[in-house]
């Protein structure tokens, strides 16, 4: 035989082995056998059966006596060769062997696996029929079960002696050490706000089921604020409304039988921050007015990102900001107009946002007026009027497909005149593919993920009362090359 033939059999409880006759086996259309462990008449003819074991010798783990195997005759085959233990598993064992050295004259009719429960003196078939196989995986073990096996040898003249495997075969659950896998967003530090919902699912491996354990900087967890709920492969901590006192490390710990698997996690939980302790109005000269504050107490237990600084017009009371994210404790605001009044106010920032409330000066910073006489020179007024013309026309352009391109052009003209995108002389106003911008004379024309019908002449037309101008360009879209 040149590879090995398998076959698969399951395992009846001890319940079922002692009363029941043996089972007929089935042969599944790819040629495996099904079998079952339990005594009972055979149909093949019968290996040769042990002798009861002596009382005086060892007791559960000693290998069942057989009787001394007669001289083989040349028509019974010999012994099979080389019985080896291939896999054992928490519910399955594999088994496998070689073809007999001597077949008998009659030829070889297939093997007849055993086996004999630890402390019994029986040997149970476990497919009654001989079968023409090599290897057999025996399943639906029960956890703690340990037997010895062997395999016989059967041709049409009888059963030839076994091979028996040295050692007893023990079922018991496999351990799998420990490991957890912490997820990627989890091994930064992680962020929540105050109030927001905690919910971290942390995935482990281990077996049997180990044990899971939660530290909060080293200490047991609030179990009034932190619900856990661990399972076979994870193990979830959620707290339903986060607040500060909830910032802090994490510790993850899963215990197996002396073995164990550490993971860290760090949370913050953050709110917006304070305003400015105080602020003072330090110096007002010509239109310029110099401030000063200092930090918050409160910084929303995070670091700051900044100040926004705004100012407001007595006369109005409309705030403006004139710094933003500034860092910062004092500033200088300028550009202030002549003859105003102004306040000013400082609001704190940090990832949450501003802060509620804002610190405001208390005294205002009054711009004053110069003594100095206008003399108005006189001038001649200028008609700046002009039809429209284009200082920057249109490029041919090429494109990929799938990413937006853009076409630039500057024109100039008084009054300000009406600017008409095109595609192969054809109206696109209004096309929501294309987005016109046109802003201090630059036109712009952006094609959001063109495609080769795409491609074409685009014109852009200004008109005013004037006259009118245009200019035109070539955009290639290429479609992607396919290996």
């Amino acid at each position: 035989m040149t590879g090995k033939a398998t076959s698969e059999a399951s395992v009846s409880t001890p319940e079922e082995t002692a009363p029941e006759p043996a089972k007929v086996p089935t042969t599944e259309p790819s040629g495996e056998v099904a079998a079952s462990m339990s005594t009972g008449q055979e149909q093949a003819p019968e290996p040769q059966k042990p002798q009861a074991q002596d009382p005086a010798a060892p007791a559960a783990s000693a290998m069942p006596a057989t009787t001394k195997p007669e001289p083989p005759s040349e028509d019974v085959p010999s012994a099979p060769l080389r019985l080896t233990l291939e896999d054992v598993s928490h519910s399955s064992l594999t088994v496998s062997w070689e073809p007999p050295e001597k077949l008998g004259k009659l030829g070889l009719q297939g093997y007849v696996l055993e086996f004999c429960r630890e402390g019994a003196s029986e040997w149970v078939p476990v497919n009654p029929r001989p079968v023409m196989v090599t290897q057999q995986t025996v399943r639906n073990l029960a956890l703690g079960d340990k037997f010895f096996l062997r395999v016989t040898a059967v041709s049409s003249a009888g059963a030839g002696p076994p091979a028996v495997l040295d050692q007893p075969v023990h079922i018991q659950e496999i351990t799998e050490a420990p490991k957890i896998r912490v997820p990627r967003h989890l091994r930064q530090t992680y962020i929540r706000q105050v109030g927001e919902s905690v919910n971290l699912q942390i995935p482990f491996q281990g077996k049997p089921k180990p044990q899971v354990f939660w530290t909060h900087n080293g200490h047991a967890l609030d179990n009034q604020r932190v619900n856990v709920r661990s399972g076979d492969q994870d193990s979830i901590l959620f707290i339903r409304s986060a607040q500060r006192a909830d910032s802090g490390h994490y510790e993850l710990t899963v215990h197996l039988e002396g073995l164990e698997a550490k993971a860290s996690i760090d949370i913050l939980v953050i709110e917006k921050p304070g305003p400015p302790s105080s602020i003072k109005l330090l110096d007002v000269w010509g239109c310029n007015a110099a401030l000063e504050w200092t930090p918050p107490q409160d910084t929303g237990n995070t670091e700051l990102l900044g100040y926004t600084v705004q100012k407001a017009d007595k006369r109005t009371g409309q705030w403006f900001t004139v710094l933003e994210r500034y860092h910062p404790t004092t500033c200088t605001i300028s550009d202030l107009i002549i003859g105003n009044s102004y306040s000013f106010r400082v609001f704190s920032e940090n990832l949450c946002g501003l802060s509620d409330l804002a610190t405001t000066t208390k005294e205002l910073a009054h711009i004053h007026k110069a003594d100095i006489t206008a003399k108005p020179r006189e001038f001649i007024e200028r008609d700046f009027s002009e039809a429209p013309s284009f200082t920057q026309p249109l490029a041919d352009h090429t494109s990929t497909p799938g990413y937006s391109t853009q076409l630039f052009c500057s024109v100039r003209a008084s009054p300000k005149p009406k600017i008409i995108w095109m595609k192969n002389k054809m109206d696109i106003q209004g096309d929501p593919k294309y987005r016109a911008v046109s802003e201090q004379g630059v036109c712009t024309l952006e094609i959001r993920k063109p495609s080769p019908f795409d491609s074409g002449v685009y014109t852009c037309k200004a008109i005013n009362v004037l006259g009118e101008a245009s200019v035109d360009c070539r955009l290639e879209v290429k479609a992607s090359a396919t290996h």
